[in-house]
């Protein structure tokens, strides 16, 4: 019996119309958030269109795109456990991905990537390997001579997932919350 294939992950830039979806993902690590919750303040709105406009950053949503009808009963792309969206532009997660020019590396440059997320519902099934891969080959592509990235000190599955996709610790950050 031929199963259908789940349709292949695709990373893409976000849409205005993506902004709810992905402040879902933002707004709870550990649960699913209806997008239809979320209020989208004018304050999101800027941010959206700032890092829309600017050349050096880009926020990009990872999808289910369709595959190759060549890769039916080869399950490519296929999530274990996955919930059934019917729409196949379901957001499964997301990353904002900063571009720095710099005079290290020889004048390369970096990209330090930030609000790295993955669907509550759909983790375990390597979406987020996905994720990081596609990311990464972006910034090669562009010319990227690092990937950084940062993460909290209490995620130590996280940190054990990006061990396992090559990074290393280096460095230890630090951050000044400046009042408004």
């Amino acid at each position: 019996m031929r199963t259908t294939p789940q349709p292949l992950p695709a990373l893409r830039p976000a849409t205005r119309a993506d902004l709810p979806r992905i402040l879902a993902l933002l707004a709870d690590e550990d649960r699913v958030t209806d997008p239809a919750d979320v209020v989208v303040t004018a304050a999101y709105e800027r941010a959206f269109a700032a890092i829309d406009a600017d050349p050096r950053n880009e926020l990009l949503v990872l999808t289910r795109a369709t595959g190759d009808p060549a890769d039916e009963g080869e399950n490519q792309g296929e999530i274990q456990g996955q919930h059934q969206d019917q729409d196949q532009d379901a957001i499964l997660g997301c990353l904002q991905a900063t571009y720095i020019p710099g005079l290290g590396k020889g004048g390369a440059e970096r990209v330090l990537l930030e609000a790295v997320r993955i669907r509550a519902d759909v983790r375990g099934g390597g979406l987020g390997r996905t994720l990081m891969e596609l990311a990464i080959e972006r910034a090669r592509v562009r010319g990227c001579a690092l990937v950084q990235l940062t993460s909290n000190k209490r995620r130590t599955d996280a940190h054990r997932f990006y061990a396992g996709l090559g990074f290393v610790r280096s460095h230890d950050g630090f951050k000044l919350t400046l009042d408004s």
